[in-house]
């Protein structure tokens, strides 16, 4: 066993059967070319320790640590070398197989000498990070975990047709975030279908590769966003918190726990961190008439302070961005680009006398609406 970093490394199972490998890298995505090199690889990228972290910090130890570190990657070298000729050449049928990983393990195993073995993992830390983060977008809080989930990689925000302006507009924070510059929480409202959480998915998907991440929040999980962010905050990485579908009815006070964390708290949010919510709602908080009485009611002598404090939570996201429903026209241009995109050979008359039909039956002139009613037009073929 190799003494990795002072023990900072867990080393990998070498005695895992071929099945298991070959399962682990079909799942994982790193199933071509030599699998034992990549599974090899998969365990470098993904060990958390005070060396790749330290890394990924781009602040990597030097002096002993870093000769230490060197002098164990001469021994991971022979781990390369030994010969797993069932896993040298499996042939996957998944076409995303080449990814980070094996691009990675070719680098590896092609380093004639510890030093720029090193050089390409520290590299790699650097540009990618480690662990969960390094190889996954998108991920949830479950029981006190960040878990990865999957993601549409093929959602671009040029295929939201229409909204230039609001595209701009969250582009433009997002990057000034993404380099380092002052930048604002979010709040992306409007009517349902238009687009708000598409946008989102989008950004992700277009700046990735310069370290953006997203973790989902749901609105059960408020009083424990302090605790999200402390496992973020140290990470070399630019994270938004996304609460899809922001919305409280009047007896839910959930949004006194957002408020504080958003701005206002006493504990400072981390610079890496950032809160994009999409909503229905203008305002957030549901506000019913009665709200609007200064007259005593309930034991709350005035009233209208509660209409303040609901309407506080909206003002705390720095950016407001409405996606409103498109006008007809709006609508038929985007129905109209998607056809196109899908590859739909109809006469434009017939397809957007089908369209308004559509709309009609299925909630209105929505962007949602026009996906639809393409994808019912392919199952149709």
């Amino acid at each position: 066993m190799i003494d990795y970093c002072l023990n900072a490394y867990n080393m990998p199972d070498l005695n895992l059967s071929a099945g298991k490998i070959i399962e682990l890298a079909i799942k994982n995505n790193f199933a071509s070319g030599n699998v034992w090199q990549n599974y090899l690889t998969h365990f470098i990228v993904n060990d958390e320790n005070f060396f790749s972290l330290s890394c990924e910090r781009r602040t990597p130890p030097d002096g002993t640590l870093e000769s230490i570190a060197i002098s164990d990657f001469a021994e991971f070298m022979k781990f390369f070398s030994f010969s797993r000729k069932w896993l040298e050449n499996f042939e996957s049928t998944n076409n995303e197989s080449d990814s980070i990983i094996c691009e990675l393990s070719r680098k590896l195993a092609d380093s004639d000498s510890p030093e720029k073995f090193y050089n390409h993992v520290t590299s790699f830390y650097a540009n990618y990070g480690v662990g969960v983060f390094a190889l996954n977008r998108a991920f949830k809080y479950y029981e006190g975990k960040i878990i990865p989930v999957k993601v549409d990689e093929n959602i671009k925000l040029e295929n939201l047709v229409g909204y230039e302006i609001q595209k701009a507009e969250l582009t433009r924070n997002t990057e000034a975030f993404i380099n380092g510059r002052p930048a604002n929480n979010v709040l992306l409202y409007g009517d349902g279908g238009t687009g708000k959480s598409t946008s989102v998915k989008a950004l992700l998907n277009k700046y990735f590769s310069q370290g953006l991440r997203v973790v989902e929040v749901y609105k059960h999980q408020f009083r424990d966003i302090l605790k999200i962010a402390h496992k973020l905050r140290r990470r070399n990485y630019k994270f938004i918190l996304f609460i899809d579908d922001l919305s409280f009815e009047e007896n839910e006070i959930d949004y006194k726990f957002l408020k504080a964390i958003i701005e206002g708290g006493i504990e400072t949010k981390p610079e890496n961190i950032l809160i994009y919510a999409t909503s229905n709602r203008r305002h957030i908080v549901r506000e019913v008439w009665k709200d609007r009485d200064d007259m005593e009611h309930k034991g709350d002598i005035h009233r209208s302070d509660t209409v303040e404090e609901k309407l506080s939570l909206a003002s705390r996201f720095g950016i407001a961005i409405n996606y409103s429903s498109p006008t007809r026209e709006n609508y038929h241009d985007i129905v109209i680009e998607l056809a196109k995109e899908a590859g739909l050979e109809i006469e434009r008359e017939k397809l957007l006398y089908g369209a308004d039909r559509w709309e009609i039956q299925h909630g209105g002139k929505t962007g949602r609406a026009a996906r639809q009613y393409i994808d019912y037009l392919l199952g149709e073929k």
